[in-house]
C-alpha cells in the first residue's frame, strides 16, 4: 500500500513539473472574473473587455468583466491581490499601478509580492499638445516660449498622478522649465480646456486626444513613446526632437494573483498574445491609439520595477504630495 502511495506521489509530482499538474490541466474550467479597477467606458475598460472577448473565444470559457472604480484603481487592485490564486480572477490595470505605490501614503497592495505579471498587452504614449491658434509650432518653439516668460503658462493633464500630469512634470523637470500644472478631473475636461484656449498647453493620453488633433483644433507636437504612434504617425517623438529621456505611457496590463500556478500565467500570456496579433485586434488598438506589445512575464515584470522606481522620482522631485 505504501508502495502504490509513493508512486503515485511520484507520477504527480512528474505531472506538476511538466506544468500540467491535476489542479489546473483542464484551465479553465469554470468562468473567469475579469477585473477592471475603473469605470466602464473608459479606455482600460475597452481594452478588458476586446481581450476578454478573445479569450472566451480561444480557451471556451466565458471571461466576464466586473468594474471596481476607486481610489484612483486601487479598490480594485487590491481586490485581485487578495483573491485566491486559482487563475479564476484576473486584472486589466492601466499605469495607476507602478504610479500608485509612490502616490498613496498608505497604498492597500505591493506591486512586487502581490501580483503575478503575465504581459503588458499593450500601450499608448502621452502627448504634448497646444491649441491650434498658440504660436509654438514645435515643441523646440514651446520650450523656448516658456523659458522666456516663466510662470507665465499652465499646463493642462487629465489629474493627479496620471501619467500625462507625471510627463509634464518629468518634461518641467528635465528641461526647467517654470509652468503651473493643472489637473482636470479626466481627459475630456483638460482636452475641452485646451481647445478652448483657457488652457492651450496640455499633456494628455493619446487616445482621448487624436480626434482633436486630426480634426485641427489641437496641435501635436510630440508623443513620449521611443517610437511614433500609429495612430497620428506625423506626430514626432520626443527623442527625435532632441529630448531624451522623455518616454512615458499609459499601459494596459494583465495580472493575476500572487502564486499562481506558473502553467495558467503562461497559458494566458501565450493566449492575450496571440490575440494581440490578430488583424482585428491591432485595427482597434490602432483606432484607440495603443500599440499591441504583448511581451513575456519575466519581461512585463522587469517593465514594472523600472516604471514604479521612474514615476516614484518623478513624484518625490516634482514635490507632489501623498495622497493620504
Amino acid at each position: 500500500m505504501r508502495f502504490i502511495l509513493r508512486s503515485l506521489l511520484a507520477c504527480a509530482a512528474i505531472v506538476s513539473a511538466a506544468g500540467i499538474g491535476p489542479a489546473f490541466a483542464a484551465y479553465p474550467e469554470k468562468p473567469v472574473k475579469v477585473i477592471v479597477p475603473f469605470a466602464a467606458g473608459g479606455p482600460t475598460d475597452v481594452m478588458a473587455r476586446l481581450i476578454a472577448q478573445k479569450l472566451s473565444e480561444s480557451l471556451k470559457q466565458q471571461f466576464y468583466i466586473e468594474n471596481r472604480a476607486g481610489a484612483g484603481g486601487n479598490l480594485g487592485m487590491a481586490e485581485v491581490a487578495r483573491a485566491a490564486p486559482d487563475g479564476y480572477t484576473m486584472l486589466v490595470a492601466s499605469s495607476s499601478f507602478v504610479v500608485n505605490p509612490s502616490l498613496y501614503a498608505k497604498n492597500p497592495y505591493d506591486a512586487y509580492k502581490d501580483f503575478a505579471p503575465v504581459t503588458l498587452a499593450a500601450a499608448s504614449p502621452n502627448i504634448l499638445v497646444v491649441n491650434a491658434s498658440f504660436a509654438a509650432k514645435s515643441a523646440k518653439e514651446l520650450v523656448e516660449i516658456l523659458k522666456k516668460e516663466p510662470g507665465k503658462y499652465s499646463i493642462a493633464n487629465p489629474g493627479v498622478g496620471t501619467t500625462p500630469q507625471l510627463a509634464a512634470e518629468l518634461f518641467k523637470l528635465q528641461l526647467k522649465l517654470d509652468a503651473t500644472s493643472v489637473p482636470f478631473n479626466g481627459a475630456g475636461p483638460a482636452i475641452q480646456s485646451a481647445v478652448a484656449g483657457h488652457t492651450p498647453i496640455a499633456f494628455t493620453a493619446l487616445p482621448p486626444t487624436s480626434p482633436q488633433v486630426k480634426a485641427g483644433t489641437l496641435r501635436g507636437l510630440a508623443v513620449t513613446s521611443a517610437k511614433r504612434s500609429a495612430a497620428l504617425p506625423d506626430v514626432p517623438t520626443m527623442a527625435e526632437l532632441g529630448f531624451k529621456d522623455q518616454e512615458s505611457e499609459t499601459m494596459q496590463g494583465i495580472f493575476l494573483p500572487a502564486n499562481t500556478p506558473k502553467a495558467i500565467v503562461d497559458l494566458l500570456n501565450k493566449e492575450v498574445a496571440k490575440a494581440m496579433a490578430m488583424e482585428d485586434v491591432k485595427a482597434k488598438c490602432a483606432q484607440l491609439g495603443f500599440d499591441p506589445v504583448a511581451n513575456s512575464p519575466e519581461q512585463f515584470t522587469a517593465y514594472i520595477k523600472k516604471e514604479v522606481e521612474k514615476w516614484g522620482k518623478v513624484i518625490k522631485d516634482a514635490k507632489i504630495p501623498q495622497i493620504q
